[in-house]
């Protein structure tokens, strides 16, 4: 299966879960802005699969990241980020979405286990109350120092701007 082939509906998403549900298998989902991809990312996706049998990223639409991140970002458009999220053995699905939030995605798809950086405290996890109370589990996975997208364009600029070779 090519990677873009996993970049899928929400509707789609929403069917593939409720079978596996019915199989008794556990759905994880987790979501985020996944610019500039990089080996956190890849770590943090790889223990949110173990979480679980099924596991279905959430992507941020460009105009939500905007939204978020502000008029700069993201760096790597919306269909190119989906698909390299796809692309990693670990992720089973990927679905866009646009709010500035991923409640409606969450409820949804009625997950098992909804994954976030441990960076987030619980009480700030956007669903975590609407899975719990459905008998699911939140769990939050700790953060790879020193890697972030921002902590890259940081890195990036500052190599860009002291350096006088071009690129």
């Amino acid at each position: 299966m090519r990677a873009r082939e996993k970049v899928i509906p929400l509707k789609v998403a929403a069917e593939k879960c409720r079978n596996l549900r019915d199989q008794g298998l556990r759905v994880v989902f987790t979501n985020g802005c996944f610019d500039l991809l990089h080996i956190g990312h890849l770590r943090y996706l790889e223990e949110a699969r173990a979480l679980g049998d099924y596991l279905v990223v959430a992507v941020n639409s460009d105009a939500s990241v905007r939204c978020i991140k502000g008029p700069h970002r993201p760096v790597v458009d919306e269909k190119a980020r989906s698909e390299l999220v796809a692309g990693l053995h670990c992720v089973d699905c990927v679905v866009l979405f646009d709010a500035p939030d991923p409640l409606a995605v969450i409820q949804t798809l009625n997950p098992h286990v909804l994954v976030k950086g441990a960076d987030w405290p619980v009480d700030r996890i956007v669903g975590a109350d609407w899975v719990m109370r459905r008998g699911g589990s939140v769990v939050r996975i700790p953060v790879l120092k020193g890697y972030s997208t921002s902590g890259l364009i940081e890195k990036i600029l500052g190599q860009v701007s002291s350096s006088s070779t071009r690129f």
